[in-house]
């Protein structure tokens, strides 16, 4: 196939990009005479925690390449952080860790790393960040979604089609989730992974929003031994510092788990040259060790919500979901898109559930990333609805 063609043969499998579609909305809502309050993306908005900038200047001098493994002290802080936080076992040492240029890189690119191809299959929750269903196109796999409550509870009865689990090679989890902000239990997780390894899965769980748990008690992590049993055969957990450590722009992610596994992305990964920047290495142990700045973080975005959720609920939105994470996941019992339309003429821009898989197609997703200035104006607003 000549180059050109093969360009668009890709091309064809994609949709178009989500967020193009919400450029009306957008400029309608920034005519606001009192400015647009952009609740849509959830791009963290927040100071950098002056530790870690610290870091990165006194870092700034590295003219040599960065290694694609990490550091010797970022893999000791990448294991010190999922033993203190994600509950991995003490026999999860720095060869079940690696640092990757971010968390979407790496969800868009972990089937082609893995070996997945055509005729196989990715499964994902099937109201989900979208980029789990472009990593599956990418490869030319089939994008499966699926109910993972349900798989939790009924096994091979909640997929559309059983006969898939003989194509299904890797199954994503997402707790808490984006964009709906809920939460499986240990024993739904539990249950989930028990029944990948029965069939050969490998399960990969992005857990990027754990640590802003509101109404549940914990977020449960397939590295934890209750999930797990114990044994982190066809395991692992994905990570990004971006929202609890305001460092989106930094790209500092990780990926942990099963020794093997990480072993194989490794290799592809030093073939592609993917490495993380030796400064934004050194940033990132910092940023890893750095919990006061994580905790003062999440208090900051309880605040908001608590502004903002009293707000929505005022205006005639319902919530569901939103146990954790940095999203209100609303109704108000139309479609998507109206409901966009109708936030934009007040200044205010979410993002329409349909983004995420048609069981978004009522909701819309209302960030709680905006200043504290944006967020008491658009709850002053909302009101008007």
């Amino acid at each position: 196939m000549p180059a050109t063609a093969a360009r668009r043969a890709l091309a064809g499998r994609l949709p178009a990009f989500p967020w193009d579609a919400l450029a009306g909305a957008k400029e309608r809502a920034a005519a606001h005479p009192d400015g647009i309050v952009d609740l849509s993306v959830g791009t963290p908005v927040d100071p950098t925690p002056a530790s870690v900038r610290a870091a990165l200047t006194a870092a700034a001098d590295r003219p040599g390449y960065p290694t694609t493994v990490g550091t010797p002290a970022l893999r000791e802080a990448l294991v010190d952080f999922v033993r203190r936080h994600r509950g991995a076992p003490e026999q999860l040492d720095v060869d079940g860790v690696l640092p990757t240029v971010g968390s979407k890189e790496l969800v868009a690119h972990l089937p082609f790393q893995l070996g997945i191809g055509a005729g196989e299959a990715v499964a994902f929750p099937a109201v989900a960040y979208p980029t789990y269903d472009m990593g599956a196109r990418f490869v030319g796999a089939e994008a499966l979604p699926v109910d993972m409550a349900a798989l939790a509870a009924q096994g091979d009865a909640a997929l559309p089609d059983p006969s898939v689990v003989s194509r299904l090679r890797l199954l994503w989890l997402n707790s808490p989730s984006n964009p709906t902000g809920e939460v499986l239990a240990a024993g739904q997780l539990a249950s989930i992974v028990t029944w990948a390894r029965e069939r050969g899965i490998i399960v990969a769980s992005d857990e990027c929003y754990a640590l802003l748990p509101w109404t549940v008690d914990e977020v449960p992590s397939v590295l934890d031994p209750r999930v797990n049993g114990g044994d982190l055969d066809g395991l692992l957990c994905v990570y990004s510092l971006s929202k609890q450590s305001n460092l989106a722009g930094y790209r500092a992610a990780f990926v942990a788990g099963d020794p093997a596994l990480v072993g194989e992305l490794l290799a592809v990964r030093k073939q592609a040259g993917m490495m993380l920047p030796a400064p934004i290495q050194d940033a990132m142990t910092v940023a890893l060790g750095d919990d006061d700045a994580a905790r003062a973080q999440r208090e900051v975005y309880r605040s908001r919500r608590t502004i903002l959720e009293p707000a929505l609920r005022a205006a005639g939105a319902q919530i569901h979901g939103s146990q954790a994470g940095l999203y209100l996941w609303s109704t108000f019992g139309e479609s998507a898109m109206n409901s966009v339309e109708r936030l934009a003429d007040l200044g205010i821009l979410a993002a329409p559930g349909m983004f995420y898989g048609e069981g978004g197609g009522t909701f819309v997703r209302v960030a709680l990333t905006a200043t504290d200035e944006r967020i008491t104006t658009a709850a002053r607003r909302l009101p008007r609805l």
